[in-house]
């Protein structure tokens, strides 16, 4: 039977949607709002060619109508819970899944399913690499950059989806993960959800639906996971920091499943920051539930690539090193960065001489969209800071969280944001892009405001080496 589907937004997820429900013989319909970002023209003659009925920027009682001829919502991620549509919707009874939960149900394989505030894209890429290096044919999409239901005709063993909380807000009782990651939950995205309750509570759904033989691996260090993953229907494993019965972690050096199985030597992870490691431990135990062996664990952690706009060094100048760290759109990704380039000082050694290290700082760049998140949080972190530079169009918010504890110096642009943080940064010292904001402001992405950052710090550091003097 053919059914009426409306799409909401036609970017790469909408065109990826819409593709779907067209070739199984749907009758489609896509609105977008905002026509005319990137590649738009090249999806509008795709969903024409597919036979997609496309209405742009719909008056707000249009949405009414469009609702009540449609069978189906399927929203982007970004379209908010108070949306006419969601309301429509709601009030004419009409089902609204996201495009996640509709691959999911389709899916002829298990599926892997990751979601957290923070470490989403690395721990479904290393779940990914994990299995495929132990000949498991697995396959990554959702929230990583791929539509889940883009690749349902891939020749796959396992589908490992990143999941957004937007997404998971619009899952339905047919969102059931064989096996379910939930890596941490802090503030992020308040402006969407309107609390952090509802945005755990979007989280949570990553297990809701479980049976008891499906599998949550949980995050046993952070507090919020820890409740919610109480109600988890399912069978429970663990990762922090340490291992133990039941949880993924550190032991002895080494990296040990929640069996004990030594999965990595300590060779493998020296040098990891803190939360890389607590990334291995979860992809680690999530892999292990398809059979991926401890050899191709351990190999696929040494040689996983670090992601770009991750903690990413890229260059040093002047006895500074430049980190993009662009990804860090909330605090509590930016205070796992300070942790990792910034330690704090050690106690003094012998003859009152405080061990080398100690006295390394890291000049942060910050700022843009907050998401009604409070960058109070990152005051803790203080003693590893130097000096902030503000960036984006609120400088006040970042000014307000450190206020009277570090120097703040607003950037009007990256380029007087760089050399700025040069000019305030010591030999040793990091320069860590780390915004604990959205980049929305300034740019259309964080990859966009990375990618500047790096033409900034590239510019320097040719400069320097040219002048053979640095901005400081």
């Amino acid at each position: 039977m053919t059914r009426r589907i409306l799409v909401v937004g036609l970017r790469a997820t909408g065109e990826a949607v819409v593709g779907h429900f067209a070739r199984a013989g749907d009758r489609v319909t896509v609105v977008e709002e905002d026509p005319g970002q990137p590649s738009y023209a090249a999806r509008v003659a795709a969903v024409g060619a597919l036979g997609a009925e496309l209405v742009e920027r719909p008056a707000p009682e249009a949405w009414e109508v469009l609702v009540a001829s449609s069978d189906l919502v399927v929203p982007s991620p970004g379209v908010r819970p108070g949306h006419p549509v969601y309301v429509a919707a709601l009030a004419q009874g009409v089902p609204v899944r996201s495009d996640v939960d509709v691959a999911v149900e389709l899916a002829s394989v298990p599926v892997v399913a990751v979601t957290g505030t923070n470490g989403k894209t690395t721990v479904t890429t290393l779940v990914t690499d994990m299995l495929r290096a132990s000949g498991v044919r697995a396959v990554s999409a959702g929230n990583i950059g791929v539509a889940a239901l883009g690749v349902l005709d891939v020749p796959m063993d396992v589908l490992v989806v990143e999941v957004s909380s937007f997404q998971l807000h619009a899952t339905t009782s047919t969102f059931r993960p064989r096996v379910a990651v939930l890596l941490n939950i802090a503030d992020d995205h308040l402006d969407w959800h309107g609390s952090f309750a509802a945005y755990a509570e979007a989280k949570a759904q990553v297990f809701a639906h479980q049976s008891a033989d499906d599998v949550l691996v949980s995050n046993v260090d952070d507090a919020a996971t820890v409740e919610l993953a109480r109600r988890a229907p399912g069978r429970r494993l663990g990762f922090g920091a340490h291992a133990a019965p039941g949880v993924a972690g550190i032991a002895r050096g080494a990296l040990l499943g929640p069996d004990g199985a030594v999965l990595a030597a300590a060779d493998v992870l020296s040098g990891a920051a803190p939360h890389d490691r607590l990334n291995a431990a979860a992809a680690a135990a999530a892999a292990r539930e398809f059979g991926a062996r401890p050899s191709r664990v351990s190999a696929s952690l040494r040689d996983a690539p670090r992601l770009h706009h991750r903690t990413e060094p890229v260059g040093k100048a002047g006895g500074v090193a430049y980190v993009d760290d662009s990804k860090a759109t909330n605090p509590h990704a930016t205070l796992a960065a300070l942790a990792a380039y910034a330690p704090p000082d050690r106690e003094p050694g012998p003859g009152g001489r405080r061990e080398e290290g100690g006295e390394r700082r890291v000049v942060l760049l910050a700022g843009g969209v907050a998401k009604g998140v409070d960058l109070s949080v990152l005051r803790p972190a203080v003693g590893r800071v130097r000096a902030v530079v503000t960036i984006g169009a609120t400088p006040e918010v970042v000014e307000q969280a450190f206020a009277g504890l570090v120097p703040t110096v607003r950037a009007a642009s990256m380029r007087e944001a760089v050399r700025t943080a040069a000019g305030l940064a010591h030999d040793g010292d990091t320069v860590l892009l780390s915004p604990a904001c959205a980049s929305f402001d300034w740019y259309r992405s964080y990859e966009e405001r990375g990618a500047d950052f790096r033409r900034e710090v590239e510019a320097l550091v040719a400069e320097t080496a040219t002048t053979g003097k640095s901005a400081r």
